[in-house]
C-alpha cells in the first residue's frame, strides 16, 4: 500500500510543485509558444470519417505501429513547441486508461495508454503538452435531452484523470460546448464549475473552448484563449485582434486521417508559413496545425515532408509578446439570458427580446426618435451579481448609467463609461431583481446585441 501511495504522489509531483502564475502571464506564455501540432487520432481514424459511429466497437482501434516519438520528432522538424492530442472526440472513445468507462483504448486490441505515450514522447523532445477533450459524447448520451448530473460528474472525473496522471498540462482545448452543432449550453454542463475544477488540480492549465463563432472578437467569453477554427469559417483579424488567440487548421483536407491522404497533396508549406504562421504571431495569435496519424499510428510521408519544409522556411524569432490590456474572461452563467426584457421604443424587428436572447447576431435597437433610450432585464428573483456585460453592435454609445432595482427603488452602480463594443464592468456584489442601462449620449441610435448579468466566484 505504501508503494502505491508513493507512486501516486510521484505522478502528481510535477503539478504539486508547480509555481502558480497569474492568468495574464499564462496567456502571454501561450502566445509566445507560437506554433504547435494538433493531433486528431481516435476511433474516427479507423472509419474514414470525422464523426464516428458512437456504437463503433473498440476492436476497430488497432494502430499496429504506433510511435508517438515519430510525431514528436516531426513536430520538432517544423520548429513547433507543443502538441495537443484528442484524448476523447465527439463519439466518446477514450484513448487513455480511464476508470470512468469501458469504452476506452484498454479494451481495444492495442491495450496501451496513448495519452501516456504521447505525453512522454513530447516531453522527452522538449515540447509542451496540451490535451483536447470533447464535452459532446454521443456514446454516453452526453447530448441535448439526455444530460444528467452523472454526465457532469463523468466529465469532472475524466478531467481529473487527465490532469492528475500525466504531469503538467499547459492547456485543455475543449470542444463540443455551446456550439451550434452540439447545442450543449454552458448551463447544462456548467462552465464555471468545470473551469474551477480544472484550475483546482492544475492552476496553470489554460482552459480553451474551441467554439468562437458565437462570441465577439473584442472580449473573452468562456475561454482563457480566443480560438478560431478556420475550417468552420472563423478567421482572426490580423489587423485588429487584441486578445491572446489560437487559430487552427488541418494540413490535410480533414481533421482525422482518410485513406486518400497518402496520395493527396497536403497544404503548401510556404503558404502555411507566409499566410498563417508569420502574420498570426504578429497578431498575438498562436497557430496550431493538425497532422493526423494514419491507422498504423504513424504520420504519412507527405505530411512529414511538409513539416520539415515549414521548419526550413520559418525563421524563428524569440521575441516576447507584449499583450494589450483586456478584460479577464467571463465564465459564469448569464442570469439575464432569455429573461423578460423591456426598454424604450423600438421597431418590432429590433424588439427588446433580441438584446438578451443568447445570440450576438440579433439585437435590440432604439427607435431614432427616442432622446434618452434605456434597456432593462428582469431577473427571476432578487439575487447577487457582480458583473455586467453589454455588447453593442457599433461603438456608438458615448455616455451611460447602469442601475439595479431592489427594495422598491433603483440604485446606481459605480461604473465608469467604457468605449468599444464590449463594455464589461466588475464591481462589489450587489443584490437586485432588475438591471437597467440608461443611455445619455450616442452617435447613432443605440443597439444592444447582448446584455449579460453574472455572479462570478471571487
Amino acid at each position: 500500500m505504501k508503494r502505491i501511495c508513493l507512486w501516486a504522489l510521484l505522478l502528481c509531483l510535477p503539478v504539486l510543485t508547480q509555481a502558480q502564475k497569474n492568468l495574464v502571464q499564462l496567456q502571454k506564455d501561450f502566445v509566445d509558444l507560437r506554433f504547435g501540432m494538433f493531433i486528431h487520432f481516435n476511433i474516427p481514424t479507423f472509419m474514414d470519417e470525422d464523426w464516428a459511429d458512437p456504437d463503433a466497437s473498440p476492436a476497430l482501434f488497432n494502430p499496429t505501429k504506433l510511435d508517438c516519438q515519430q510525431w514528436a520528432k516531426a513536430a520538432k522538424t517544423a520548429k513547433m513547441s507543443y502538441g495537443a492530442l484528442t484524448t476523447k472526440h465527439h463519439s466518446g472513445f477514450c484513448i487513455w486508461d480511464t476508470k470512468t468507462t469501458d469504452y476506452n483504448v484498454m479494451h481495444s486490441p492495442l491495450k496501451r495508454d496513448v495519452v501516456k505515450e504521447y505525453t512522454q514522447a513530447f516531453r522527452s523532445n522538449g515540447l509542451k503538452v496540451m490535451l483536447y477533450y470533447s464535452i459532446l459524447d454521443t456514446h454516453h448520451k452526453l447530448r441535448p435531452g439526455y444530460i444528467t448530473r452523472q454526465h457532469i460528474d463523468m466529465v469532472k472525473s475524466q478531467l481529473t484523470e487527465l490532469l492528475t496522471n500525466y504531469g503538467e498540462i499547459s492547456a485543455l482545448i475543449i470542444d463540443g460546448w455551446d456550439a451550434p452543432w452540439s447545442r450543449i449550453s454552458y448551463d447544462e454542463i456548467p462552465f464555471e464549475e468545470i473551469y474551477y475544477h480544472i484550475k483546482s488540480i492544475q492552476p496553470n492549465c489554460l482552459v480553451m473552448d474551441l467554439n468562437a463563432a458565437k462570441y465577439p472578437a473584442e472580449a473573452l467569453y468562456y475561454t482563457d484563449i480566443k480560438s478560431y477554427e478556420q475550417g468552420a469559417g472563423q478567421h482572426i483579424s490580423k489587423e485588429t485582434n487584441r486578445l491572446p488567440a489560437l487559430s487552427c487548421l488541418p494540413i490535410n483536407g480533414a481533421w482525422f486521417w482518410k485513406t486518400k491522404f497518402p496520395n493527396e497533396p497536403v497544404k503548401d508549406p510556404a503558404v502555411l508559413v507566409k499566410d498563417n504562421l508569420v502574420p498570426f504571431n504578429k497578431a498575438y495569435c498562436n497557430f496550431i496545425l493538425n497532422v493526423a496519424p494514419n491507422r498504423e499510428g504513424l504520420i504519412d510521408a507527405n505530411a512529414l515532408a511538409a513539416l520539415q519544409k515549414m521548419g526550413e522556411l520559418w525563421t524563428e524569432k524569440a521575441t516576447s509578446s507584449n499583450l494589450p490590456t483586456y478584460d479577464a474572461p467571463v465564465i459564469s452563467s448569464n442570469l439575464a439570458k432569455k429573461r423578460p426584457a423591456n426598454g424604450s421604443w423600438s421597431n418590432d424587428m429590433d424588439i427588446f427580446d433580441f438584446g438578451n436572447d443568447d445570440s450576438f447576431r440579433t439585437s435590440w435597437r432604439s427607435n431614432p426618435t427616442v432622446k434618452n433610450p434605456w434597456y432593462e432585464v428582469t431577473l427571476d428573483k432578487v439575487q447577487p451579481f457582480n458583473l455586467i456585460s453589454v455588447y453593442v453592435t457599433q461603438d456608438e454609445i458615448t455616455a451611460y448609467q447602469v442601475e439595479y432595482f431592489n427594495n422598491g427603488k433603483w440604485h446606481p452602480l459605480a461604473v465608469k463609461n467604457r468605449a468599444g463594443k464590449a463594455k464589461i464592468h466588475r464591481f462589489p456584489t450587489v443584490y437586485g431583481e432588475k438591471v437597467r442601462m440608461r443611455i445619455d449620449g450616442y452617435k447613432n441610435p443605440p443597439s444592444i446585441a447582448e446584455f449579460g448579468v453574472y455572479n462570478e466566484r471571487n
